[in-house]
């Protein structure tokens, strides 16, 4: 019989956590799971400030162009105006609906969930800071036999002045009144996912990125194609530019840029990346280990240095995915519960993992750049079709898609697939299940396609672009 409160201890009520505090106890374990509930809710920053919320603003900022693409298909009527409330309360409502549900599958699981802050006070051992129902703080001590740390991760500001003027991903979503003018800086994909959305929705957005290109870490081709589509689309993209200070002024945010440009602004958007949330765990108090970005430090099998703490996730700062964090979630939970009646432990492997940006046009990607496969494999050849979607053929619009494949010449396996298009994620989660099993050229080129549909295309490349 146990000595401890809890079997695990969950720190943090994000998509990893969750997922780990729910498994362990349909495996039996006693669960417990904190999360300080009054600031946004279970389900993390995918549910309440990052996956969700963004791909529903996203859906929203196609629809002045789906309206305006329609007369060339025959209707006609008045283009619509964007009520900013309707869109932000409906959102709201669905984001609560999701906590609820998160809350429900929890609590029907037989988790304990507590709405506090929770910090490392030993090994075993974790204090709570609540809040009493007349207002005056609380505090709980537990025990548990094994902790995880699933907190994720907080955008990061860099300090300069006018830092206090900027707002970050956590606050676009409830922003008020509706930019007019908006600022984005950064250039990853959050960045570029924010500046493609407001644009779509109607405000005139500049975007800044210190770099020569953005999306860095994407395949080259790919960056520069989705870049020349945003700026096509009416985002003024600025390469190679950064902020010397911000001021407020009666015109709106003044933003002074390196060379002396000026930026007027309604909403500064900084998004310039994001720092593991380990502020104020107690990770020092227990001696876990920690990085240069203050991200736990953890082994193949999630575990610290301390052998009772295990960490998943964006708090660990290797792919800051939510299902990459379910995937940790679950190795975690069969390595200390065991797996599931008549399945096999489960094991995490990064090589091949798909995903999406969802600007506009989307990407899709998994798999290697050219690059890196050049890199790696040293001799690839590359297939890649640029061409106008069937659709805009008739909506009069300019956007073009890219879809693009890299295969090692050697065993003639595709190592990369990589999409700029409409609906690029829905279309290569499927092409990674089949790179996941090693798929050839050869079985690409005897697959037949589905017509007409852009995902056709990469099944019916046979000429190589260049080797």
């Amino acid at each position: 019989m146990s000595t401890h409160d809890f079997d695990l201890f969950v720190i943090g009520g994000g998509s990893g956590g969750v997922r780990a505090a729910r498994m362990a106890a349909q495996r039996g374990a006693r669960v417990a799971l904190a999360e300080t509930l009054g600031t946004d809710g279970l389900g993390g920053t995918c549910v309440n400030v990052g996956c969700i919320p963004k791909k529903l603003y996203s859906y929203a900022a196609h629809y002045a162009d789906a309206a305006h693409e329609s007369h060339g298909f025959g209707w006609e009527g008045p283009e619509p105006t964007l009520n900013w409330a309707t869109l932000k309360a409906n959102r709201a409502t669905e984001i609560s609906r999701l906590n609820g549900v998160y809350g429900n599958l929890l609590r029907g699981s037989g988790v304990t969930v507590f709405d506090g802050f929770a910090r490392l006070q030993g090994e075993h051992s974790i204090g709570l800071a609540t809040i009493n129902a007349d207002g005056s703080p609380g505090h709980q001590n537990f025990t548990a036999k094994h902790i995880l740390i699933a907190t994720g991760g907080t955008p990061h500001v860099p300090h300069f002045v006018g830092r206090e003027h900027v707002i970050t991903s956590n606050e676009i979503f409830d922003l008020e009144p509706f930019p007019q003018r908006l600022l984005v800086v950064g250039g990853g994909y959050i960045a570029c996912e924010f500046a493609s959305i407001f644009n779509g929705l109607g405000s005139k957005v500049t975007q800044l990125y210190r770099g020569e290109q953005v999306l860095r870490g994407f395949d080259d081709e790919v960056r520069h194609f989705v870049a020349a589509e945003m700026a096509k689309s009416g985002v003024d993209l600025r390469l190679n530019a950064d902020v010397v200070d911000i001021r407020k002024t009666e015109e709106g945010l003044r933003v002074e840029l390196e060379g002396g440009a000026v930026v007027l602004a309604d909403a500064v958007l900084y998004a310039t990346g994001r720092k593991p949330n380990v502020q104020g765990l107690g990770l020092d108090t227990v001696g876990v280990a920690q990085g240069a970005q203050g991200e736990v430090v953890v082994n193949a099998h999630y575990q610290t240095n301390v052998p009772g703490i295990y960490a998943v996730g964006d708090v660990t700062n290797r792919v800051q995915l939510t299902p990459v964090a379910l995937g940790e979630a679950m190795v975690v939970v069969d390595q200390l519960f065991g797996a599931a009646a008549g399945k096999t432990a489960r094991e995490m492997s990064y090589d091949f993992i798909p995903t999406a940006v969802f600007t506009h046009p989307n990407i899709g990607t998994v798999g290697y750049s050219e690059a890196a496969a050049r890199e790696k494999f040293g001799q690839v050849t590359i297939f890649r079709s640029e061409f106008k979607a069937l659709k805009h053929t008739l909506s009069g619009s300019s956007e073009r898609t890219l879809m693009k494949m890299v295969v090692d010449t050697a065993s003639d396996r595709v190592v990369g697939l990589h999409m700029v298009g409409a609906e690029a994620g829905e279309i290569v989660q499927g092409f990674a299940v089949a790179m996941k099993a090693g798929a050839t050229k050869a079985v690409f080129d005897s697959t037949i396609g589905i017509h007409p549909t852009a995902a056709e295309e990469f099944v019916t490349m046979r000429e190589p672009t260049r080797n």
